[in-house]
């Protein structure tokens, strides 16, 4: 994956954080829960799994329709930036599995340890996103310089 450094500038990226801790506040102060994606996602795929009733899923699958419109909506307004991934299907489906592991033992995902628990001042969510990226640092590493 590569990164368009020529293009970017504070300001877009100071403009996108204040509309994920926006994002995140108004669904804490509207759901009374933190706006982890793990959490969301799994909380409402487990109904449809479950075959239980979606009364009162309707928030997370707004939340979920949100995530995934955005991109589209960003297309009507701008192009989208160019991915490039330089690694095969199978290493990503593993890196996909290691991170559904990961958010299982930690008890959530990067957003909601990242953005909502660090938010709060949990040492939980502190501990954990240390972990999550020291384990991606020495990912990278190894996989950039050792192997």
């Amino acid at each position: 994956m590569t990164i368009d450094w020529v293009h970017f500038t504070p300001a877009s990226a100071l403009a996108g954080g204040l509309l994920i801790g926006i994002a995140a506040a108004l669904y804490l102060l509207g759901n009374g829960r933190v706006a982890g994606i793990s959490t969301v996602v799994g909380a409402a795929l487990q109904t449809l799994v479950e075959r239980r009733t979606l009364s009162g899923e309707g928030l997370r699958w707004a939340f979920i329709a949100g995530l995934l419109a955005a991109p589209w909506l960003w297309r009507c307004v701008a192009a989208l930036p160019p991915a490039q991934i330089d690694v095969t299907n199978g290493s990503l489906v593993a890196a996909g599995l290691l991170v559904g592991v990961g958010t299982r033992m930690g008890s959530g995902c990067t957003s909601g340890h990242g953005v909502c628990g660090l938010a709060r001042r949990s040492p939980r969510s502190l501990a954990n996103v240390l972990a999550f990226m020291g384990a991606g640092f020495a990912g990278v590493y190894v996989l950039r310089h050792v192997l």
